[in-house]
């Protein structure tokens, strides 16, 4: 398939800039591949669509405060560090994006905070706005990560206009986040209430966590037409022995497995074992899915709506058919379905 199969017109309307009030009451299409039948409900009757032992693998991954704004030595202009990865604790290395770039040289020194008491230099260009920044600070580790999410804006995605909210910290989070590393949210996850997840165990529902960091990678938009030339940015990933029990167990009584997201099933799509199975992993992960493609693990996917051309759509398309994902996101612009990360979502079964 090529790029220009995944365009289509995306009325600006529908971006969502905020989330529903009550997370569990964004509107949820259910898409059903063997029926090709689509419907139209809530995200909490998400419940009635599954069964005691049925497994949901969430991505546990937490969206640290990423943004930040410093002060360029000397001329003071206002320079934007958007924190990507932590190459090296030991001597406070890390990869950034910065804007403008155009001012961010080699050797400047940029000042963060009123106080001024955390300085970075910049020591390597990698991209046209990528920086490597090593950071100084009088202080232990520890204090200086608390610095860093203390000076930290909640990273909210371009497309929202709007300025950042304080309570965009905790909408932008989602309700079982525990291991701080990403960037960006994985927003599937995010109509998930806690009244939700206790019916849903209740009723006798899996869980399996992994962890899969998201970068900006994810978002980048594909360039090339022939999609096999498109190269994936790398994000880490964490699936342990309690996560590929639950989901190999399931597997074998051939129960309903469903990715949360599409972060979930990239990264486990990343470690399946030659027999079909999940296996442990840590690592890192630039796998790109996209049609055709055959999936090895989960029989169903919860997933918001995507931008035109974007590597999630591409994933989604290949889990649920791209003529069948081509007619419902047709179907979502009709009856107003928000898009984005604090859209609406799509169940396929």
């Amino acid at each position: 398939m090529k790029l220009s199969h995944f365009n289509f017109e995306l009325p600006e309307e529908l971006l969502a800039e905020y989330p529903s009030e009550h997370r569990d009451e964004a509107r949820l299409m259910v898409l059903n591949r063997k029926e090709q039948t689509i419907e139209h409900k809530y995200f909490k009757d998400l419940i009635d669509y599954f069964d005691e032992d049925d497994v949901m693998i969430l991505n546990n991954t937490k969206v640290f405060p990423a943004r930040l704004f410093g002060n360029k030595e000397k001329t003071g202009a206002r320079i934007e560090v958007f924190l990507l990865r932590e190459l090296n604790a030991e001597q406070r290395l890390w990869d950034v994006l910065v804007d403008p770039a155009r001012k961010i040289r080699i050797g400047n020194k940029l000042y963060f905070g009123e106080d001024e008491t955390l300085v970075a230099e910049v020591i390597d260009n990698t991209t046209s706005r990528g920086r490597t920044l090593r950071f100084l600070y009088d202080g232990s580790y520890q204090e200086f990560r608390n610095k860093l999410n203390d000076l930290g804006q909640t990273p909210l995605p371009k497309y929202i206009k709007r300025d950042v909210e304080p309570e965009d910290e905790e909408r932008y989070q989602t309700i079982f986040a525990k291991n701080e590393g990403a960037v960006a949210a994985p927003t599937a996850g995010l109509h998930f209430s806690k009244h939700l997840l206790k019916r849903l165990e209740i009723k006798g529902i899996d869980f399996a966590e992994i962890t899969l960091h998201v970068g900006l990678g994810t978002f980048n938009p594909v360039e090339v037409e022939d999609l096999s030339k498109h190269k994936m940015d790398s994000e880490e990933i964490r699936i342990d022995t309690r996560a590929t029990n639950t989901i190999n167990t399931a597997l074998k009584n051939k129960k309903r497995i469903c990715a949360v997201g599409t972060t979930a099933m990239r990264a486990i799509e990343s470690s399946v074992s030659s027999s079909g199975t999940l296996n442990e992993f840590a690592g890192w992960t630039n796998k790109f899915i996209f049609p055709p493609y055959d999936f090895s693990i989960a029989n169903c996917m919860i997933t918001n709506f995507h931008t035109p051309k974007s590597t999630l759509l591409m994933m989604t398309s290949a889990f649920g058919g791209h003529d069948f994902i081509k007619r419902a996101y047709e179907e979502a612009v009709k009856e107003k379905y928000k898009f984005y990360s604090y859209g609406d979502a799509m169940l396929i079964l």
